[in-house]
């Protein structure tokens, strides 16, 4: 059910346009498929479609995006694509420092498809640099690594990720920001957990 990355020949994670709280963002495809679509319906934390990731790049789906249940500080939804169904859960920055003038809201999202391995990825809300890395700390004792693309981080090993998450309280993404900078985007984890099952249910993973 859930994948690792190695290489960017993975499938990439679905990309996430920020929504506002009001909107369920929708979830891309591809490696960072279209930029999600939104619908009045739940305080949004994802804006995070995924796999999975954020900006847009592939064709968009025909159904908008229904709410699975709010679970704590995670929103789960399902929309279909191409006729199959795309479930995402999803959280936006708990804090952000330093504050980057400009910079939309980071979304943490992990997405699964029927039959195919889930993905971890974040928008970050600005443009990483070719190359760029970023590290993902839960709880001060786990790490993973993220390599980007555009304004996206995806997890080398989602497999890994999930288990931390389900394991961990949060989730401290570390990143090299534009100008020079760094930036730290702290995420909760609580009901990640729940949130997780709930998607796993409406699609069964690999």
């Amino acid at each position: 059910m859930m994948g690792h990355a190695g290489s960017v020949k993975q499938a990439r994670p679905a990309a996430y346009s920020i929504a506002r709280d009001s909107r369920l963002p929708r979830a891309a495809a591809s490696r960072i498929s279209p930029a999600m679509r939104t619908f009045p319906i739940c305080s949004l934390a994802l804006s995070l479609c995924l796999s999975l990731g954020a900006s847009a790049m592939a064709a968009a789906s025909n159904a908008s995006p229904k709410q699975l249940g709010k679970f704590g500080d995670w929103t789960a939804a399902v929309y279909e694509q191409s006729g199959k169904k795309v479930c995402y859960a999803f959280t936006r920055a708990a804090s952000s420092k330093p504050a980057l003038p400009g910079r939309s809201e980071p979304i943490l999202t992990v997405t699964e498809r029927p039959g195919t391995a889930e993905s971890v990825a974040m928008e970050a809300g600005f443009a990483y640099a070719p190359k760029a890395a970023v590290t993902v700390t839960v709880d001060e004792q786990t790490r993973l690594d993220f390599y980007t693309a555009q304004r996206n981080a995806f997890a080398r090993d989602s497999k890994a990720a999930v288990a931390a998450f389900q394991k961990g309280r949060e989730a401290v993404a570390h990143s090299p920001a534009p100008k020079g900078k760094e930036v730290d985007d702290t995420f909760s984890l609580h009901g990640f957990s729940d949130a997780h099952d709930a998607i796993l249910k409406a699609c069964p993973g690999k």
